[in-house]
C-alpha cells in the first residue's frame, strides 16, 4: 500500500490492476491494447498527466511515454513586461490547432491564477506549470520565499486543475560549485531562483527537503511530476559536465520516492547538447531514472543561429526522440530573444510536429509512414487537395503552391511553378512509364517471355 492509504491516482489503479476510462481513451487514441496502456503506467514507463479536476472538465486523456507516439510541448504564458490573458489563449488555441499535445503556463507577471484558470477551463490538452514563478510573485524578493509558500502555491495550483508541474527539486547545494566553470552558469529560471535563496540561506533546496509533502499534494489531486533539470546545459560547452549528471541522478532518486506514494513523474532534460551527446544523454536519463518517461528541452544542437532556434533544436529533438524521448518541449524562433507571439508559437509548433512525426518513423512505429504514404501518392497522382489535407501545415502548403500560379489553375495542373509542365519529373516519369507498358503489350508473349527484343 502507498503512503497516507490507498490513493486515485492513475498510477494507483494501474498498480491495482485496474483499468480507468483514461487509460482506455489513451489506448484508443495510441490504436494500443488497454492492458499494455496499464501495464507501462504500473511500471512507471507511461504517465497520462490528468488532474482530477481537469479531467472531470475539459481534459481529453493523453499518455506520455516509450510505447506511445512522440508527444510534444507548447509553452506560453506573459512575462512581467506584457500581462494579457485574451493573447494567451489566442496562443493556446494556435498551438492544439496545429497539434500540440500539452501546453504549458509559464506567466511570471499579471494575475497569474486567472489566465492560469482560463488556460484549463479552455485547454483538451495537459496543462503543466512552474509553481516557483508564481511564489516568487508573492513575495518582494526571492530571499523572502519559505517552504510554507512553495506548499501552498503548489497546493492552489493542484486545486485549480494543473495536470502537471515542473518541480525544481534535483538541484542541490554541493551541485552548485561545479556550474563555476560554466559559460553560461544556471539558464533554468527555477534553478537559478533556488540557487540564490540556497546561497542566501545557507540550506538546502526546500522543495527537496519537503519533497514529499509537495508528493502528498500532487497525490490528492493526480497532479504529475515534471521533475526540473535545474542544471541543465544552456549552451553547447556546457553539455554534459558533472552538474547536469549530478542532478540527473538525484532526480533519480526523487522518482523512486514519487513512485512510492503513487505520483506519476516524468524527467526533463538537457537544453543544448551537440548531437554527438544525444543518445548518451537519454542512454543515461533511462538508466538513472527508472525508465520514467523523458521529457527534452529541445535539445539545441548549435547555439549560432538566434532567430531559428526552432530548426536548431527541432534537429535535435527528432534525435532524441528516435534515440527514446517521450515529450519535445518545443522552441520558437524567439527562443533567447523575447516573448513569443501567436505566430511563433504555430512556427514552434510545426517544427516540434515535424521532428516528432520523424522520431516515430525512425522508430518504427505502427501506422507511422501511412500519412507519408498517402501524401506521396497524392504528390505524384497531382491529387494537390489531398495533398494538402494531409500536410501538418494545410493552409501554408496551399498558400506557397498558390501564389505563383493563376488563380484556380492549381486545381488541374500536373505540375507546380518549379518544373512548370515541361520540366516536372513525376509527370516524365508518368509518361514514360505509360510509354514502357505501351511497348512491352505491343510485343509476342514468347519474345517477353525469352526477354529478347528483336
Amino acid at each position: 500500500m502507498s503512503a497516507g492509504g490507498e490513493a486515485n491516482t492513475q498510477l494507483a489503479f494501474a498498480r491495482r490492476g485496474i483499468i480507468t476510462d483514461a487509460m482506455k481513451r489513451v489506448a484508443e487514441r495510441e490504436g494500443l491494447d488497454p492492458e499494455l496502456i496499464r501495464s507501462e503506467i504500473a511500471r512507471g514507463r507511461l504517465i497520462i498527466p490528468a488532474n482530477i479536476h481537469h479531467l472531470n472538465s475539459s481534459l481529453d486523456p493523453m499518455g506520455i511515454g516509450t510505447v506511445a507516439t512522440v508527444k510534444i510541448n507548447a509553452n506560453m504564458g506573459n512575462s512581467a513586461v506584457t500581462s494579457d490573458s485574451e493573447e494567451e489563449l489566442k496562443k493556446l488555441h494556435m498551438a492544439v490547432h496545429y497539434g500540440a499535445d500539452t501546453v504549458m503556463d509559464l506567466s511570471t507577471g499579471g494575475d497569474i491564477p486567472e489566465i492560469r484558470k482560463a488556460i484549463i477551463a479552455a485547454s483538451p490538452v495537459p496543462v503543466g506549470t512552474v509553481p516557483i514563478y508564481e511564489a516568487l510573485s508573492r513575495v518582494k524578493r526571492i530571499e523572502d520565499l519559505t517552504p510554507q509558500i512553495l506548499l501552498e502555491t503548489i497546493e492552489d495550483q493542484a486545486e485549480q486543475g494543473v495536470d502537471y508541474m515542473t518541480i525544481h527539486a534535483g538541484i542541490l547545494r554541493e551541485y552548485l560549485p561545479l556550474t563555476r566553470r560554466r559559460i553560461t552558469g544556471i539558464v533554468s529560471r527555477g534553478g537559478s531562483i533556488l540557487a540564490q535563496w540556497m546561497a542566501s540561506h545557507q540550506k538546502q533546496n526546500p522543495l527537496y527537503e519537503y519533497f514529499d509533502q509537495i508528493s502528498e499534494i500532487l497525490r490528492a489531486h493526480d497532479v504529475s511530476y515534471s521533475l526540473g533539470d535545474s542544471l541543465r546545459p544552456g549552451c553547447v560547452a556546457d553539455a554534459s559536465d558533472e552538474a547536469q549528471f549530478g542532478e540527473l541522478k538525484t532526480l533519480g532518486e526523487l522518482t523512486e520516492r514519487a513512485w512510492k506514494m503513487d505520483v506519476q513523474v516524468m524527467i526533463e532534460g538537457p537544453g543544448h547538447v551537440p548531437m554527438d551527446q544525444l543518445e548518451m544523454n537519454v542512454k543515461l536519463q533511462q538508466r538513472y531514472c527508472h525508465e520514467a518517461p523523458f521529457y527534452t528541452l529541445g535539445p539545441l544542437v548549435t547555439d549560432v543561429a538566434p532567430g531559428y532556434d526552432h530548426i536548431t533544436s527541432a534537429i535535435g529533438a527528432a534525435m532524441v526522440g528516435w534515440y527514446g524521448s517521450s515529450l519535445l518541449c518545443y522552441v520558437t524562433p524567439k527562443e533567447h530573444l523575447g516573448l513569443p507571439n501567436e505566430d511563433d508559437v504555430r512556427n514552434g509548433v510545426i517544427a516540434y510536429k515535424i521532428a516528432a512525426h520523424a522520431a516515430d518513423l525512425a522508430r518504427g512505429r505502427r501506422n507511422a509512414r501511412q500519412r507519408d504514404d498517402a501524401l506521396s501518392h497524392a504528390r505524384f497522382s497531382f491529387d494537390w487537395e489531398q495533398q494538402f489535407a494531409l500536410s501538418l501545415d494545410p493552409e501554408t502548403s496551399r498558400k506557397m503552391h498558390d501564389e505563383t500560379l493563376p488563380d484556380g489553375f492549381y486545381k488541374d495542373a500536373k505540375f507546380c511553378s518549379m518544373c512548370g509542365p515541361k520540366f516536372c519529373s513525376m509527370r516524365i516519369s508518368q509518361t514514360a512509364s505509360k510509354a514502357l507498358d505501351a511497348a512491352n503489350a505491343e510485343q509476342p508473349q514468347a519474345v517477353i517471355a525469352t526477354g529478347k527484343l528483336t
